[in-house]
């Protein structure tokens, strides 16, 4: 009697730790170490099997930090979809949609008749002041939109507002935004809001490095350098330098020049640098 294809695909599923196969008395369950593992494999191995309860073994950890993401944290335009610029000023966001817009679409849709006091995304009108402009991210804010907190999260900051402003951020970090890590990070580095914490501060700056923040790469790099890691700190370095990141650039050069970073790594560097 020939085998269904769910059935020898069960069958042929076996845990990752133990190497027991799947079946009515074992149930696999997907797991962040391993990709299957039983479920009582995954009780009595917690630390290994979820990095919320047990850190990632170094391996794990190392690989996930140094794999090069495909954009910066800042991601596309929504019109063009074009990589959003490093430098602020070359784009804007809105308040009723929270989308940045790069400089280009924003001047094109200015050109355009009877568009100038309205969203280039969503078509709506811009606020005139800035209190309505904080109701619109207020009401994003109830919608989950990690944008809208980290916006309103730094204009807590800016007015003096520290624990407001490390909720928010915390907030939005939870939702995978990016410069909230990075904005964590230093709050947890400068004691500002909340306890100083070098653990945390690392743990968000990686985070942030993660998600494509060349800032945060930066940081890491300078922390690397000071414990006199520079095989790590170059690698950093490349990265940030791969996501179009200036400064990485030059600190890049500085490694050739001393010999930390090999002629062709400098070189491929300089081949991927995005504009």
């Amino acid at each position: 009697m020939m085998m269904n294809s769910a059935a020898m695909d069960e069958a042929d599923e076996i845990c990752a730790s133990c190497g027991v196969p799947a079946g009515d008395a074992i149930k696999l369950k997907n797991c962040n170490a391993c990709k299957l593992a039983a479920v009582e494999c995954q009780k009595n191995h917690r630390p290994q099997h979820n990095p919320r309860e047990g850190p990632l073994t170094a391996e794990l950890h190392d690989e996930l930090l140094f794999k090069q993401p495909e954009s910066t944290h800042l991601g596309d335009c929504p019109i063009c979809f074009n990589p959003l610029p490093l430098d602020p000023k070359k784009s804007a966001i809105n308040s009723c949609c929270c989308k940045f817009i790069c400089g280009g679409c924003l001047y094109a849709w200015k050109l355009m008749e009877n568009t100038k006091e309205t969203c280039p995304f969503c078509r709506t009108s811009v606020p005139e002041t800035q209190a309505e402009a904080d109701r619109n991210y207020m009401k994003r804010i109830k919608a989950n939109d990690p944008i809208a907190m980290r916006q309103i999260g730094a204009k807590r900051e800016n007015e003096g507002d520290y624990s407001a402003a490390f909720e928010y951020w915390t907030k939005a970090a939870k939702l995978g935004d990016a410069e909230s890590h990075n904005q964590l990070s230093t709050m947890y580095s400068k004691g500002q809001g909340v306890v100083k914490d070098e653990k945390m501060k690392i743990y968000h700056t990686e985070k942030a490095a993660i998600a494509g923040h060349p800032y945060a790469r930066q940081s890491l790099a300078y922390d690397e350098q000071e414990n006199e890691r520079m095989d790590r700190a170059t690698k950093h370095l490349i990265i940030a330098a791969n996501l179009g990141y200036d400064k990485a650039i030059q600190m890049l050069k500085n490694c050739y020049i001393r010999g930390h970073v090999s002629k062709e790594d400098f070189a491929a560097s300089l081949r991927r640098r995005r504009y």
